[in-house]
């Protein structure tokens, strides 16, 4: 089975190298390129497969991730909306904002690299979001 299609991989805890590796070549690219820059950015971060795809937490609070939907990887940013960033696109109804990729080319490394600068310093608390009853506290 291919992590990141739909697929559920049952009574296994996969790993993000692992989700990597089970993308088409041109995908894995772009998850292997975002990995490196992120575990770059936040190297204190917590990583592991979340609701099936890779995300980075700080103190517990998702701050970012991506996933592969059918026609290309999308990147997240929890808090992306508050970084004020017209290549990051409004995604849901909280503070969420994506960039999508088909190609590792794509990716604008000092963009990809402004923006994870600011999700160390640009947070909302999602990680209590149902203690709060849905509602979002900005922790930094």
């Amino acid at each position: 089975m291919k992590l990141g299609q739909g697929n559920a991989v049952k009574n296994s805890q996969p790993t993000i190298p692992a989700y990597n590796e089970a993308q088409a070549k041109e995908d894995r690219a772009i998850c292997d390129l975002l990995k490196k820059e992120i575990e770059n950015a936040l190297p204190d971060a917590e990583s592991k497969i979340w609701h099936g795809s890779p995300v980075w937490f700080l103190h517990g609070n998702p701050i970012v991730g991506y996933h592969k939907l059918k026609e290309n990887v999308r990147l997240l940013f929890w808090s992306g909306q508050s970084f004020e960033e017209d290549k990051l696109l409004p995604e849901g109804t909280f503070k969420a904002a994506e960039a999508r990729y088909t190609q590792a080319g794509e990716v604008k490394v000092t963009h990809l690299r402004r923006w994870l600068a600011k999700s160390k310093r640009i947070q909302w608390d999602y990680k209590n979001i149902v203690k709060r009853k849905g509602k979002l506290e900005r922790l930094c």
